[in-house]
This record gives structure tokens, C-alpha cells and sequence, in this order.
């Protein structure tokens, strides 16, 4: 049998596999954020720093973010938690670019102390500019700002947000179920905030404990959120008669209500 194939050139092949692996690791490694640089020493530094937190990234020049961006599927893409995009010819362009395809967070890293440069990409669609030096701790407590933000945004009011029989507030009253005022903890409370505030992803221990203690709260450790989660969903399975709350090794936390 004849094949028609054409072969691809070796850097075709390399992003081709590049853009292959990137997929992948969205689909196993829970969240993930892409970074965008014309630098390798950059994003395998990002990628260094980002690991010890427990999230996983992937970097592309922006070329090949580009060819990657306009092919991905939208189950993968939709998955991103955030972009962040350092020093490159084309900065400005890319908020636009991304913005035709997820609605993720998009930060820009700005190497320059210029307030014009800082304007131009605040103009250019991104969400939030950082100066470097910035540890990522920051950009993670940013990212988890301009989420609230934008749940806020869509779900505001009086009557807070409903996921099946279960409302929150988000203005320190209690959750409700059917309801019915639901008393807890603040932290608890908090967590099934953050929960139904990002309903559909899975959430990570670093990513939750950023959003509930910050990213100051040295005297606290990270282990606390698996206690708190125990807490609440124990509570929960109690008043619903199942558990909202899926957990998987290593990827962590989605609430989950039919």
C-alpha cells in the first residue's frame, strides 16, 4: 500500500511532539499554566518555581504557541489555569489571540520599569501586569484574584451563586442548602466558596490554600486545607445524603452536583 504522506521537517516534527506532550499533561496533571517566552532559561525556570508549588506548567516560544493555540482542542484548552506571557516580540499580540480560544487568566510579565509599556499591555487585553522580581506565589494569588473577579462579575447579587441544592454568598452569610441556612466555619465556608465559584475544575491544595490564607500566611501549613475538606465534606454527605466533593490523588478537588 502506497502511503501519500508528506514528511514533516524536523521542527514541524519537534512542535508537533511539543504541542502532543503539552496536551497530555493538561489531561493528567490537573491544572496547568502555559507560559510564553522567547527564552527556554526562562520557562524551565517558571516551570522549576511553579513545580514547587505543586503546579505544573508548559512553555512555548511564541511561535510555537501560536500553531499550538489554533490546534488544541477546546476540552484541553478550557482546562488552562492561567497564561502567563514574559519577554517576546509579539506580548502585545497574544492576549487577543488567546482570548479567540479560552478565557483564562492572562498575565503579562514586564521586565521593563516603564509605566507606558505597563499601559500598553494592560491595553492589550491582559488582566494583570507583575514586575519583576515577583515570586510565583504572587502570580498564584493574582490568578485566584481575577478568578473571583470574574465570578463575581457573572454571578453577583443578592441571591448569590445556586449549584443544585446548594447557594453561597461569597459576603460572609452561610451557605444554604435547599434553602435552609447551612452554618459553617469560616474556612469551610470559604472553601465551598471557592469550590462553587470554579465548579467544572479541579482544584489542587496549593491552589486552595492560596485562596483562603493568602499567600503571607507563613504559620500555617498547606496540610490544614485536607483537614478542612474532611470537615466540610463530611458535613455535606451528612445534609445531602451524598458527597459533592471529588477528590483524585495528585490533581485534587472539583465539586460535582448533577
Amino acid at each position: 500500500m502506497e502511503c501519500n504522506f508528506l514528511p514533516l521537517s524536523p521542527n514541524h516534527l519537534a512542535l508537533y511532539f511539543l504541542g502532543a506532550w503539552a496536551n497530555i499533561l493538561i489531561r493528567k496533571a490537573g491544572p496547568m499554566i502555559v507560559v510564553v517566552d522567547d527564552r527556554d532559561m526562562v520557562t524551565e525556570g517558571y516551570s522549576s518555581w511553579f513545580g514547587r508549588e505543586g503546579i505544573t506548567t508548559t512553555g512555548f516560544t511564541p511561535t510555537d504557541f501560536d500553531e499550538w493555540v489554533e490546534s488544541v482542542p477546546e476540552q484541553d484548552i478550557m482546562a488552562i489555569e492561567a497564561f502567563l506571557i514574559g519577554e517576546c516580540a509579539d506580548q502585545h499580540r497574544l492576549p487577543a489571540r488567546i482570548r479567540e480560544r479560552c478565557k483564562a487568566p492572562v498575565i503579562a510579565v514586564n521586565d521593563r520599569p516603564s509605566l507606558e509599556h505597563t499601559l500598553e499591555l494592560f491595553q492589550s487585553g491582559v488582566d494583570d501586569v507583575v514586575r519583576k522580581p515577583v515570586h510565583v506565589r504572587e502570580i498564584l494569588a493574582r490568578i485566584n484574584a481575577i478568578r473571583r473577579r470574574a465570578g463575581a462579575s457573572a454571578t453577583s447579587g443578592a441571591d448569590g451563586t445556586q449549584l443544585g441544592p446548594i447557594r453561597v454568598f461569597s459576603d460572609g452569610r452561610d451557605p444554604q442548602i435547599n434553602g435552609i441556612d447551612f452554618p459553617l466555619p469560616r474556612r469551610e465556608r470559604r472553601i465551598l466558596e471557592y469550590l462553587i465559584a470554579n465548579r467544572g475544575r479541579r482544584l489542587n491544595k496549593v491552589q486552595i490554600f492560596s485562596a483562603i490564607y493568602g499567600i503571607f500566611d507563613s504559620e500555617v501549613e498547606e496540610n490544614v486545607v485536607e483537614s478542612h475538606i474532611s470537615k466540610l465534606r463530611k458535613k455535606l454527605r451528612g445534609q445531602l445524603g451524598f458527597d459533592p466533593i471529588d477528590s483524585k490523588r495528585f490533581l485534587g478537588y472539583c465539586i460535582n452536583i448533577e
